[in-house]
């Protein structure tokens, strides 16, 4: 039997249509997903920062503790004296300041020990030679009779002249005070010079 082509027409125009709704509606469904708006997820989880696990290096050990006034070593020594290094020890002339139980006349001779060893600033440190003159500012060991000078250098002054204009210099440059009792940056590391009576005052300060 003869089909007229322009009945079927439209038939197939009508299903051509439905076709295409019911794919529209397959990809726009609010239950479906949307391949392009939906964000990209992942199953493993983004990579956290690790804290460094290096711990800090410890501080430097024996390392000496430094001065910035004739006040401080004064307030820190436990004997302050005035006198000569001999052969035996240090004869002790004038006591400028005792303290901490540290018991010592003028005429009395004190036994110095050297700084422990393992010290790193030990390298930089002067000889204390008999017959040099000065003012120590001293630390009493607990342990034994002895005394040592506070932080090496630190505690010693050399005495030129006599009376309380005799001059005192501090036996190292760098390892020194800048001032009396105030510090002065401007002259830290230049060594420091004062008088034997300026020396006195700061130390009967000192309670």
């Amino acid at each position: 039997m003869a089909v007229d082509p322009r009945r079927t027409r439209p038939l197939w125009a009508t299903a051509t249509a439905v076709l295409a709704l019911a794919a529209l509606s397959a990809c726009g469904s609010p239950g479906g997903a949307d391949p392009v708006g939906a964000p990209a997820t992942s199953s493993a989880a983004a990579p956290t920062a690790v804290a460094p696990t290096d711990a800090a290096p410890p501080p430097a050990k024996g390392k000496l503790r430094g001065y910035g006034t004739v006040r401080q070593l004064s307030e820190t020594a436990d004997l302050v004296v005035r006198g000569e290094v001999e052969p035996a020890g240090f004869r002790v002339d004038e006591v400028l300041r005792a303290a901490n139980g540290a018991s010592v006349n003028a005429g009395t001779r004190i036994t110095l020990a050297s700084l422990p060893g393992g010290v790193p600033d030990m390298a930089h440190m002067s000889t204390l030679e008999p017959g040099q003159v000065a003012v120590l500012y001293l630390a009493k060991d607990p342990a034994a009779p002895t005394f040592r000078t506070l932080s090496g250098d630190f505690g010693v002054f050399d005495l030129t002249g006599s009376g309380d204009d005799a001059v005192a210099a501090s036996r190292s440059q760098a390892m020194a005070v800048s001032g009396l009792v105030t510090e002065d940056p401007a002259a830290s590391g230049h060594g420091f010079r004062t008088t034997l009576g300026q020396l006195r005052a700061v130390a009967a300060q000192v309670e």
